[in-house]
């Protein structure tokens, strides 16, 4: 998918790729590869309940949420990712690929020297 390089200058690749790349990945080995290349070295994200800072704690984090997910359930962008002026915004969905989503959320990112800086995850409310 988008990489750093083809990301543009808004982010908008960057937040389509960790969707993929990160929150997307069970293997941790290749998770962290990914978040060293798409997220700044100091890198913070802010989810509701937990705060995780730089490329190992962002990693156990994500291994944490996926950890707690059925094997089938995966992430999905709803539309495009929009960004623009160092910040973005990403809605996607969580749930088994053949059926509808069991949880929905909207990443929003802000950007620096052409990766993440932080991401913050919003949960919609159930039935929203």
């Amino acid at each position: 998918m988008s990489n750093p390089t083809n990301a543009g200058p808004d982010g908008a690749g960057l937040l389509h790729a960790n969707l993929e790349r990160v929150f997307g990945e069970r293997d941790g080995a290749r998770r962290l590869s990914a978040i060293q290349t798409l997220y700044a070295e100091d890198a913070t994200l802010f989810e509701p309940h937990a705060v995780a800072t730089g490329p190992e704690a962002i990693n156990q984090a994500v291994e944490a949420l996926l950890a707690s997910l059925p094997p089938r359930f995966a992430f999905v962008a709803v539309g495009p990712a929009a960004a623009h002026h160092g910040v973005g915004r990403l809605r996607w969905a969580c749930g088994p690929a053949d059926g509808p989503a069991a949880v929905t959320g909207t990443d929003v990112a802000r950007f620096a020297d052409g990766r993440i800086q932080t991401l913050h995850v919003f949960l919609d409310p159930a039935g929203a």
